[in-house]
């Protein structure tokens, strides 16, 4: 029964972030067909954030109708929008429409909106569904949680897209001088092992195994929840607690009794570096949690598609798919060897940092950065997406089990720092990429480029 459990928790996380990580993976072949083309990865920025009014409509319900809502039911709904969004993708994906003169990919935008309403909600949602359950399957949520970004891109590389090779072709000559024949050089993708709508529907599996596991989990009896005996052995712990709070020789009269107790809090909390922060300590964190945030989830994304196109759809799609494995990875490592100092987090902010800047300096020499051509210029770019990504996923989870242990409050700012970073990573790129293009697109096969040093 526990591993039956264990497996339901796990596939009900990996529905968390499964729909907007695949479709991050399959940005290299998209960009290729829909007419937004590279400027793509910018307005995907824009929809994502503007679905954070599903977690902002879910507390305020919670805050005018405290006990009223039925996370239950809105689970249900949010799972099930996103098994049909997911269809509805397969099928709709390449539609476009006129808006103001130019071709839009308005079936692509809509269903990212909701995939994006689906994936936004969830945090708000999953979680407080899971705190019903016994705390050990918390961990197998996150396992869930994090293989919802590593299969999209274990799938995507399985999936080879981005393939492509230059060929000369043969244009029509011209009426008055027949005979003659001229060539041009032109970029032809190659055919991927599947095509994206199979992509698609293995999000919309995903998404349905999701739901099945919510609908069994639901059905787990909860009659532990009424024994606390595991909980709190004794009646008078929670007084000795509580009483320690206000006055702590009131909780330990007597010496012994106070050693053993503070023996017992050191090997049940071996990670509590330092239970306070000051207040500059504090302002350090969230300017770190704003700056990481609104890199890795509003400027760096935004213009992805000038950093790695310029070196080949295979340098594009490597960097897509490896840099959103390293981010479940880099949670991994974070669990099991976890570093406190703000010292050490602040040097690794500052790497991938340096990491990011590579890149964004790249994307702005596009479509001739350096080593353009060159398989070393390609491996670069994929390691500093790799690196960019993976230090400060690290750093994000850190931060989180920092301020975890400091009050509810620092959690609910902590929240609030990353929304505000990734809205104005996302709302800063957008008019820069999108509507003055100071990013420029190129052609792998006929931009002529100055010789790489």
């Amino acid at each position: 029964m526990s591993l039956y459990i264990h497996l339901l928790a796990c596939a009900f996380g990996m529905g968390s972030w499964v729909a907007i990580n695949g479709l991050w993976v399959e940005l290299p072949l998209i960009v290729n067909v829909l007419p937004e083309g590279w400027n793509l990865p910018s307005y995907l920025t824009v929809i994502i954030q503007m679905a954070n009014l599903g977690p902002l409509l879910v507390t305020v319900s919670h805050k005018l109708c405290p006990g009223r809502l039925r996370e239950n039911l809105i689970i249900y709904m949010v799972l099930t929008v996103g098994v049909l969004a997911c269809i509805f993708l397969t099928a709709f994906w390449r539609y476009t429409t006129v808006l103001l003169g130019e071709s839009r990919s308005s079936a692509f935008f809509v269903l990212t909106f909701f995939l994006a309403l689906v994936d936004c909600t969830s945090s708000v949602t999953f979680m407080p569904f899971m705190m019903q359950l016994p705390a050990k399957y918390i961990t197998s949520y996150f396992i869930g949680e994090g293989l919802s970004g590593f299969l999209p891109g274990l799938v995507a590389l399985a999936q080879g897209v981005g393939m492509s090779k230059c060929v000369n072709v043969s244009q029509t000559t011209n009426v008055s001088q027949p005979g003659e024949e001229t060539f041009s050089v032109q970029t032809q993708y190659l055919p991927a092992n599947f095509s994206t709508e199979g992509f698609f529907s293995f999000l919309v599996a995903m998404m349905v195994v999701s739901l099945i596991a919510f609908a069994l989990l639901n059905r787990v009896p909860r009659t532990y929840e009424l024994s606390s005996k595991h909980l709190v052995p004794k009646s008078d712990a929670v007084i000795s607690v509580s009483g320690g709070v206000d006055n702590p020789a009131m909780s330990n009269p007597d010496p012994k009794a106070k050693t053993l107790e503070d023996d017992e809090t050191d090997q049940s909390s071996p990670l509590m570096v330092k239970p306070f922060y000051s207040r500059w300590e504090l302002v350090f964190i969230y300017v770190m949690v704003v700056w990481v945030n609104g890199a890795t989830n509003g400027v760096l994304p935004s213009v992805q598609t000038y950093s790695c196109m310029p070196y080949g759809n295979l340098a594009y799609h490597l960097a897509a798919a490896l840099a959103l494995v390293a981010n479940p990875l880099a949670c991994i490592i974070a669990m099991f060897a976890p570093k406190r100092s703000l010292v050490f987090l602040g040097i690794l902010s500052l790497l991938g940092s340096v990491f990011g800047g590579y890149n964004m300096a790249m994307a702005a020499m596009s479509p001739c950065p350096l080593l353009q051509g060159t398989t070393a210029g390609e491996a670069i770019i994929v390691i500093s997406w790799v690196f960019f990504t993976g230090l400060l996923s690290y750093v994000k989870v850190m931060v989180g089990v920092i301020l975890r242990d400091q009050s509810h409050i620092a959690l609910v700012f902590y929240g609030a720092a990353q929304q505000l970073g990734s809205l104005v990573g996302s709302v800063t790129m957008f008019p820069l990429v999108s509507v003055y293009h100071l990013f420029q697109s190129g052609d792998f096969c006929t931009t002529q480029c100055p010789l790489s040093l």
